[in-house]
């Protein structure tokens, strides 16, 4: 592979740059008119303009994409994460067009894409699932029917959903009638269509995922766990590797069930199956994201491997760097803060130039950032500045490396959450490991009144 068009923007596609430029691989950038001036753009060896701001003109223009891809002549499209990277018809256009499409098969992405369906997947697989609908629930009829068995409080979750987007949780039958229609065309307008299923709600839940990589030789392993349960409305604030407070048993049979996922639909390229976990440590599939994750530079950490190298690898038909599960080792322990331009207090996004973007000098952090100090973060996108990668020999100095760095950064022209993250690092809970998907909610909720 000569020449690579990453179909994204931001830090995920000044991160593929970087792997790219290693591996001296020509690099394609597509950006629209408020991400010229961005990082990504210089940092590529070409760069295409391709729309007007809103995604719907410019990122997500499939057509836009591939004319580019074919101008300049590339070998594979990098779908990075969001936006397109999870279209199955996006994957099956760029591999119909003759490029290397660099994630899984596009009828992997759409199997995988529908909930319900990855459901009947992994129950056939016999991969552990939460209690809930077989199939899409069409009829709020239904749906009261169906949480009576399951027993409230219960998950209403749109079938083409993701990233915390399309659900909802409901206590009873009134909050599940009131949520029913609202949840259905948020669905449409999110996901392209209204189905809708029910899951019963796992109590005291945290939410670890283990990270697969796969090859088209058959060769499927894991690289280990990492606990996002540091949420925020189902939206993850901090990730960490490996899992506090996890028995050695448990964590070894979710290694199995992910790897097993993974056979179960033939998986290549780098993927994500998630798990809800409950207080006594039975685990449930949640989803698989058939892609690379925001959070995956902490599995880079204690691993030490290039996960970008390795889809590239393996999108050009090599076998996995390492294919014997016992060649890959875990060392160490590394946290993910994910910046964004928002109020800490409200959590509205605020956009704006930044003015002073300053980290301290802590040369042992990795900083992934989307942007440099002078840039606008526009609201067209995401509001995520950067991510902040912070390793230890153990958890423990982890965050105290962490408490230094947050004393020392400086963002100024904008608001930003770097003050929520210096409140978390000192909290009982997450300190000594037990939080769950509930507490940072919680924790807001008694400390915002």
């Amino acid at each position: 592979m000569q020449k690579v068009l990453i179909a994204n923007r931001g830090e995920i596609a000044s991160r593929i740059i970087k792997t790219c430029k290693h591996l001296n691989i020509q690099t394609v950038a597509v950006y629209s008119d408020a991400d010229e001036d961005l990082p990504f753009v210089k940092d590529a060896d070409i760069a295409h303009r391709i729309g007007e701001p809103p995604v719907n003109k410019s990122y997500l223009v499939i057509d836009h994409i591939l004319e580019v891809a074919r101008k300049e002549k590339v070998d594979g499209i990098h779908p990075g994460y969001g936006l397109l990277s999870e279209n199955g018809d996006f994957a099956k256009r760029v591999s119909e067009e003759g490029f290397t499409f660099i994630g899984p098969s596009h009828s992997t992405i759409r199997k995988m894409g529908d909930k319900v369906e990855a459901r009947k997947v992994m129950q056939q697989a016999g991969v552990p699932v939460v209690p809930g609908s077989e199939s899409g629930v069409d009829s709020i009829h239904t749906a009261k029917e169906l949480a009576k068995r399951i027993g409230y409080p219960v998950m209403l979750k749109a079938s083409g959903g993701g990233g915390g987007i399309g659900m909802i949780r409901c206590e009873n039958e009134q909050a599940l009638v009131q949520s029913f229609d609202s949840t259905k065309n948020r669905a449409k307008a999110y996901f392209g269509k209204d189905e809708v299923f029910l899951e019963k709600c796992v109590e005291n839940a945290r939410h670890i995922e283990v990270q697969i990589f796969g090859d088209s030789h058959g060769n499927i392993v894991h690289l280990f766990e990492r606990n996002c349960s540091v949420q925020r409305r189902n939206q993850k604030v901090i990730e960490e590797s490996p899992s506090p407070v996890l028995s050695e048993k448990t964590r070894q049979a979710m290694y199995e069930a992910a790897v097993k996922a993974g056979k179960a639909v033939d998986y290549i390229n780098a993927g994500t199956v998630e798990f809800i976990v409950d207080g006594e440590e039975n685990f449930y599939f949640l989803e698989m994201n058939t892609r690379l994750q925001v959070e995956h530079p902490v599995t880079e950490s204690v691993t030490g491997l290039d996960l970008v190298k390795w889809q590239l690898l393996v999108a050009a038909g090599e076998r996995l760097p390492l294919m014997k599960q016992e060649e890959i080792t875990s060392k160490g322990h590394s946290l993910e803060f994910r910046i964004y331009a928002e109020d800490p207090k409200t959590f509205y996004p605020s956009p704006g130039v930044i003015k002073v973007l300053d980290w301290g000098g802590s040369e042992d952090v990795r900083i992934d950032s989307g942007y440099e100090e002078g840039n606008k973060v526009s609201p067209f996108y995401d509001p995520m500045i950067s991510k902040c990668i912070i390793t230890g020999e153990n958890r423990t100095e982890a965050i105290e490396k962490a408490k230094a760095f947050f004393s020392a950064v400086q963002i100024e022209g904008l608001k930003t959450n770097v003050s929520l993250f210096k409140e978390i690092i000192g909290e009982k809970e997450f300190l000594d490991g037990t939080y769950t998907t509930k507490w940072l909610q919680d924790y807001l909720t008694a400390n915002r009144a």
